[in-house]
């Protein structure tokens, strides 16, 4: 069970932070997602907390970052556009951060091979990018104890020209 305080992933809203935990009418876990604009505090029950994962530790953190210049893209591809989405969305919603940084990886690089040909993105493509990106970033800098400004530097440092959304 996590306990008050701790920062835990929900597959929906991200990184949250484990504000209250209520005992009536069941457990249920009182959850403030972390760097949203308009936070909402969101209730999980204790039951399903199997979906929920820990954070990255800062050791796991630091090695994943220094492991993205080597890491493989994903080389998935289906011939429906949405069944393609559908897959890296599920990857980034239930998978861990390295799947989420893998995606961010994957698109960053397919990205920039269509506009290698003068072509304009898919908007999916983009989409999905951004939402690896905000993924990965907000679990990194909570990890780290740094600002998701400061994991962008850290992505940098390690010859990644701009670990950002475009």
């Amino acid at each position: 069970m996590y306990q008050v305080g701790e920062y835990i992933v929900h597959p929906g809203q991200g990184v949250c932070k484990v504000d209250e935990i209520v005992d009536q009418p069941q457990e249920t876990y009182m959850l403030l997602p972390v760097g949203a604009r308009h936070p909402m505090r969101i209730s999980f029950p204790v039951a399903s907390e199997g979906r929920l994962r820990p954070v990255l530790t800062k050791a796991e953190a630091e090695e994943l970052i220094g492991e993205y210049p080597q890491m493989d893209v994903d080389g998935f591809t289906e011939r429906s556009a949405a069944l393609e989405e559908e897959h890296f969305k599920n990857q980034i919603r239930r998978g861990t951060c390295r799947d989420s940084v893998r995606v961010v990886k994957t698109f960053r690089k397919r990205i920039a091979e269509v506009r290698a040909r003068n072509k304009k993105p898919p908007v999916a493509y983009e989409r999905i990018l951004k939402q690896a990106s905000e993924r990965s970033l907000a679990e990194l800098a909570i990890a780290l104890d740094v600002t998701p400004d400061d994991v962008r530097l850290l992505f940098e440092s390690q010859g990644e020209e701009d670990f950002s959304l475009n």
